[in-house]
């Protein structure tokens, strides 16, 4: 599989610049798996040495593409569970150019936007027509392209969804996209074939075809910073699927890596 998305600058609770973005944390996920995979990212030249940590770490699995931007977000943490979100600066935009720079060969393709407008449905409509399968975190359907305190709606374009082959929606974003509780007759409507919407440590619920099944969290965390556990759920759920398992086998892995990153960073922090 290969991983596309911007990487970001973020800066939690007021501290110095830390390098964000999927690609920070979906390298923890296809390492885990042991899934041939790959990530490319862009970002602006001036900003590369943030990042320089995760080329350490991770080698030619990630490729840095150069933007005239970077992503850029604060994130406040009242607690462990709630955080204020704000965007300091709006990233590049994945048109054919960066596509073709990137040049995934990979069967899976997984999209991971920051805002609404990094990948936009035409974008889409190039992997596909390159035979590409993709899939879509949906923090880009409602994550509004503007520079402020973070804007959440619904008003996302629907021909987004038309060339997906698995959304995954966290439980605040699913309530969006639904207008209301997230059911099988909004699975129905949105068209996707595969839907996974995540309730943090209640598991997640996989819509396919006229069914819902419910799967378990591997096990509770708490008391730990949680940024990231979304976009290594999706990473590893994805690189599973890739590799030939079921839904339900992908979901039980990917909620067990994150579950044990968690527990690493709860270990880190006290000690």
């Amino acid at each position: 599989m290969t991983v596309l998305g911007n990487l970001a600058v973020d800066v939690i609770n007021g501290g110095p610049k830390t390098p964000g973005g999927c690609a920070s944390f979906s390298g923890v996920a296809i390492a885990a798996t042991g899934v041939p995979g790959s990530i490319v990212a862009l970002a602006a030249a001036e900003d590369r040495p943030l990042f320089d940590a995760l080329l350490d770490r991770f080698g030619s699995m990630i490729r840095i593409l150069t933007a005239d931007c970077t992503s850029g977000f604060r994130l406040d943490y009242d607690d462990v569970d709630h955080r204020r979100m704000s965007v300091d600066s709006i990233g590049p935009v994945w048109g054919q150019a960066e596509v073709d720079a990137a040049d995934p060969n990979t069967t899976w393709v997984h999209l991971a936007p920051l805002l609404r407008t990094d990948f936009p449905a035409q974008t889409l409509a190039l992997l596909a027509q390159r035979g590409h399968r993709v899939a879509y975190d949906g923090q880009g359907l409602v994550r509004a392209d503007r520079v402020g305190p973070l804007v959440v709606d619904r008003h996302y374009p629907p021909e987004l969804l038309e060339h997906l082959s698995i959304l995954k929606l966290a439980e605040d974003e699913a309530v969006i996209v639904a207008d209301g509780p997230f059911d099988q007759s909004t699975a129905a409507r949105l068209g996707v074939p595969e839907i996974l919407v995540t309730y943090g440590s209640e598991g997640c619920d996989i819509y396919t075809g006229d069914t819902c099944e419910r799967v378990p969290a591997a096990w509770r965390v708490e008391g730990v910073q949680t940024t990231g556990a979304g976009d290594m759920f999706t990473t590893c759920y994805v690189a599973n699927r890739a590799a030939g398992a079921d839904p339900r086998a992908a979901a039980k892995e990917a909620s067990e890596l994150v579950a044990t990153e968690l527990q690493k960073r709860l270990g880190a922090r006290r000690n």
